[in-house]
């Protein structure tokens, strides 16, 4: 039982002072002349004094006021005449300017208030206790926690976060470039690895998949060791991730690659699609193949008439997969001119025509059914053989639909074409990306339950592809589990990805895929997927993305569009904490959400030398020395 003395003595210590004016929320308090030192000890233990950025408690009768300080300045007391005063410094006082936050019951910390304290009230600084409560770093004493760091303001007090309230939730991590945005990543993640190290089901019941643009997590050793990494790059072959071929043959999957627009390219891609599975085999190919240039050759319009023949030259003179092109017995050195050499087009009388007759009525191919045959080109489909590459296959079966579809006046050339030409340029990439030979059983995680793609090596359209890919693919795939476990897409430098800013695609292209993200990160939580992102700039990521996010960490930003992305995003960050973004030190972030009752200055902790993200600034002075 505590006795009425260690009462007394713990008030002394503790009490700061007294209510000076009340003005709605915000609070005047004069601070007693002895309590301006920095800490103050308490049965052992350092506790810091109250400064700008920490809180106060008020005492109004039973009611426990809690406040924020946001500023503090000094006063003279006019109330004594200065012949009164032993020295200069007993004619100041010290006022704190101070906002109120919530209430104290029993139990918990209540943000709001229902009344306000009266001048006079006594105040006071803070337990640990008390701090812990209105912060709410745990649920229950029975959590797991993780310790990421200090009090900014306080070294001897560690800041330890809810394993279930941190995680259970979309992350987002601002900070400029050396700011240690991608350090407090990594610390994060390394905590939580370190902490179910030995858990079997940890490892059974979750995922991680980390998009790495810069390669900073990829190191055989950083945040984790059992990882599996996959290190892609579009100038040489080096890793490549495993999809099964039948996954290429998803609308969503192809809609990505050709960057297809919605109300045209995706149905058109969507018939496609339906044509693969209707054409039976390779003969079954060249049949229909030889049916189209017969009816090309029976046309009366000229401009209509050369396109496809074009498009015909596309699928009997092209191998978009130059790493099998050896091994593809299709002669691919026609000249350009062979396959059109032995007919032509009567301009005025308006009819392709075979060479080598007296007149040009006599090869009037619409005259004569079988002449067609004759031809080079129609020969030229006798020695056509699929790809060895599916992607090359799928764009000569895409051909061969556009111009069934041409011939059947249900396209026009300039709305498809882009989508096809877009799918052609990606063929090469693809093919040093995506290993589209393995079985149905092979997937992205080896074994593993962390995966880390790096794509620092890989071109700019691949950056925006690849992941929007891969987390598509899981997404889905996670969404038809009967029992899903965890997965949390983590990715840094998500502005590569989830900016509305660029000016390098199309508006159709950009909204597709900002709706995928939007779409994982609104309706993944209900299914067990959680994102963690981190960006240099928080007001170049999507908005709607930004505001689902429901714990963050924020470093140093400057910019004042950053900074006010994040104050209108988190309605309840104090005007202490949102002016101190552009001065914060490398390391220092504060941290809120829902995992903190209200905003907090932590400095993180250092991770150990070998799991640290390979992000160090380049050291000049010793290069140029």
């Amino acid at each position: 039982m505590v006795s009425n003395n260690e009462i007394v003595v713990a008030q002394s210590i503790f009490k700061i002072g007294s209510v000076l004016s009340v003005n709605g929320r915000e609070v005047k308090i004069k601070v007693d002349k002895q309590k301006n030192l920095p800490h103050t000890i308490y049965k052992g233990s350092l506790i810091k004094n109250v400064s700008v950025g920490g809180y106060v408690k008020i005492i109004n009768g039973f009611s426990v006021f809690i406040a924020k300080v946001e500023g503090e300045y000094i006063q003279y007391d006019k109330s004594i005449s200065p012949n009164q005063y032993s020295s200069a410094e007993d004619q100041v006082y010290r006022v704190l300017s101070v906002s109120l936050l919530g209430y104290m019951t029993p139990e918990k910390f209540v943000r709001g208030v229902k009344q306000l304290p009266l001048i006079n009230n006594e105040c006071y600084i803070l337990s640990n206790a008390e701090f812990e409560k209105i912060h709410r770093f745990v649920g229950s004493k029975e959590e797991k926690t993780i310790c990421i760091g200090e009090l900014a303001s306080d070294a001897y007090t560690p800041i330890s976060l809810g394993i279930q309230k941190l995680f259970s939730s979309h992350i987002g991590i601002f900070g400029n470039t050396g700011s240690g945005k991608s350090y407090t990543l990594a610390k994060l993640y390394r905590e939580l690895f370190k902490t179910y190290s030995d858990s079997d089901r940890f490892y059974a019941n979750s995922k991680f998949l980390f998009i790495d643009f810069n390669g900073e997590y990829s190191g055989e050793n950083v945040i984790v060791t059992n990882k599996q990494v996959y290190n892609l790059s579009t100038k040489t072959r080096k890793d490549r991730i495993p999809f099964n071929k039948e996954l290429l043959l998803d609308l969503d999957t192809l809609c990505i690659f050709a960057n297809a627009t919605e109300k045209t390219q995706r149905p058109f891609i969507k018939r496609c699609i339906d044509y693969e599975k209707h054409i039976e085999s390779e003969d079954h190919f060249k049949n229909i193949l030889r049916q189209d240039i017969h009816a090309i050759l029976c046309m009366a319009d000229k401009p209509k008439g050369e396109l496809l023949i074009d498009y015909i030259r596309q699928i009997l003179q092209t191998n978009d997969d130059k790493d099998d092109s050896q091994n593809n017995p299709q002669d691919n050195n026609l000249e350009e001119i062979e396959l059109h050499s032995d007919f032509n087009f009567h301009d005025q009388n308006h009819y392709y025509y075979k060479t080598g007759y007296e007149n040009a009525y006599e090869g009037r191919f619409m005259d004569h059914s079988d002449l067609y045959k004759e031809t080079i080109i129609y020969k030229s489909v006798d020695n056509y053989k699929y790809p060895n590459n599916f992607i090359a296959k799928f764009i000569h079966i895409m051909y061969l639909r556009l111009i069934r579809d041409i011939l059947d006046n249900r396209a026009m050339n300039e709305h498809i074409a882009p989508a096809i030409n877009k799918l052609r340029s990606m063929v090469s990439n693809i093919s040093k990306l995506i290993d589209f030979s393995v079985d149905e059983n092979t997937n992205i995680w080896n074994g593993k339950n962390i995966v880390v793609v790096n794509l620092n090596d890989i071109n700019l359209d691949s950056k925006k592809m690849i992941p929007l890919l891969l987390c598509n693919k899981l997404y889905d795939e996670h969404t038809k589990e009967k029992d899903p476990s965890y997965l949390n897409i983590i990715i840094d430098e998500a502005h590569n990805i989830l900016s509305y800013q660029s000016t390098r695609e199309s508006d159709t292209w950009k909204d597709y895929r900002l709706e995928v993200f939007e779409k994982i990160i609104k309706e993944g939580r209900k299914f067990g997927v959680f994102m963690t992102i981190a960006s240099q700039r928080p007001s170049d990521i999507s908005t709607t993305i930004v505001s689902q996010l429901h714990n963050y960490f924020i470093h140093r930003l400057v910019n004042d569009e950053d900074i006010d992305k994040v104050g209108k995003t988190i309605s309840y960050l104090d005007r202490v904490s949102q002016e101190s973004l552009p001065i914060l030190s490398t390391g220092v972030c504060v941290i809120a959400g829902q995992m903190v009752e209200m905003p907090i200055l932590v400095q993180i902790n250092k991770i150990e030398e070998e799991h640290k993200p390979l992000n160090e600034t380049i050291d000049i002075v010793s290069k140029w020395s």
